[in-house]
């Protein structure tokens, strides 16, 4: 593990040396990737000159403890000694988790799509109420939300909505929202006070670029038509929304949010990009380690990973088993507690499977 560290530091050396030369410096692509990875490498850099200032100062401490007949000073040396211990072995359990492969999508920004399941309409109402937590949670964190499709009921819910989240490390955090989304509560058309369960589902799609994907022309089907709201109201009068077929795949995306045909297309093709992009990672996933899959992450929509139980005031994650009373905070984006220990079980997850 050291010498794969010290490679990375002597690597990370280089790449700060090469951001000043006048070559990179002229070549804007190249400068901004080099200084991406560099940005991604100094985490991992900072630990390892922390872990070896941790070696050196242990060494001095235990010279001093074996060599000084001062008695003062080898109780303070004892001291010292105990907390670099400790320091040092904190540091032992981080590197190793540092050196997990990365997520290759991980600094993306991402496409969210929310669709309404069981419960009708009070499930469209619960997408809505999803769609709002995701919104709050991206301005905390200093992220654009842009809606990109949506169809919304007559009560303020959503059938279905599609939005993009723009901002570095979206993905990161966001894709372990993927899957089936449980709520109970008792819905306000509720005459007895029952409880009733819905479910939503949620995809997340890393945002593809064009030169991940290619999208010829001549694969695409594209029909316009009068886009529509709740209530079967008519936005405008002229055929503004756009639907696009992916003959290939059969991957069909509609847009029907701007006024313009155009816009509608340019968002129509983004989403587009991110489903081709998303499709062929997971056949290549499936491919390469069908059972390797952990369950977080796995992007299985028909799991069943959250349940919102408004009654308690409660939300439990199912697969890592953990519940929190704060359903209000949750909702209002408070989302870190339940991201942070969802990353904490993934890590510790493929850290095992490195070590089988």
């Amino acid at each position: 593990m050291l010498e794969r560290l010290l490679a990375i530091e002597e690597h990370y050396r280089e790449l700060e040396s090469l951001l000043g030369n006048p070559d990179v410096l002229a070549d804007v692509d190249r400068w901004q990737k080099m200084n991406r990875e560099l940005s991604q490498l100094s985490p991992i850099v900072e630990k390892v000159r922390d872990y070896r200032r941790v070696t050196r100062e242990l060494e001095d401490v235990e010279a001093v403890l074996a060599e000084s007949s001062d008695a003062e000073l080898k109780s303070l040396a004892a001291e010292e000694l105990s907390s670099l211990r400790e320091e040092k072995a904190a540091l032992e359990k981080e590197l190793p988790i540092l050196l997990l492969p990365r997520d290759p999508n991980d600094d993306k920004s991402v496409i969210v799509e929310i669709r309404g399941g069981v419960g009708g309409e009070e499930a469209a109402l619960f997408a809505g109420d999803l769609f709002r937590m995701y919104t709050r949670y991206a301005e905390k964190q200093g992220w654009r939300v842009s809606i990109l499709d949506s169809n919304p009921t007559e009560l303020g819910g959503f059938k279905e909505i599609s939005f993009s989240v723009d901002g570095a490390g979206a993905f990161s955090r966001l894709k372990y929202e993927r899957g089936t989304h449980r709520v109970q509560r008792v819905p306000e058309t509720e005459s007895q006070g029952r409880i009733h369960t819905s479910a939503v589902t949620v995809a997340v799609l890393p945002e593809a670029e064009d030169v991940e994907v290619d999208i010829k022309n001549e694969d695409l089907k594209i029909d316009t038509y009068r886009a529509g709201g709740a209530g079967g109201q008519y936005v405008n009068k002229t055929e503004s929304a756009i639907r696009i077929t992916h003959l290939p795949t059969g991957i069909v995306v509609q847009c029907q949010d701007e006024k313009s045909q155009l816009k509608n297309k340019e968002k129509a093709m983004r989403v587009l990009r991110a489903r081709i992009f998303e499709q062929a990672q997971e056949q290549q996933q499936a491919a390469e380690a069908a059972d390797r899959k952990s369950q977080i992450g796995s992007g299985d929509r028909s799991e069943r990973i959250r349940t919102y139980n408004f009654p308690q005031g409660r939300v439990t994650d199912h697969r890592i088993g953990l519940t929190l009373h704060k359903l209000e905070s949750v909702l209002a984006g408070g989302l870190d507690e339940l991201l942070d220990a969802l990353i904490t079980a993934d890590r510790a997850e493929k850290l095992k499977r490195t070590q089988e």
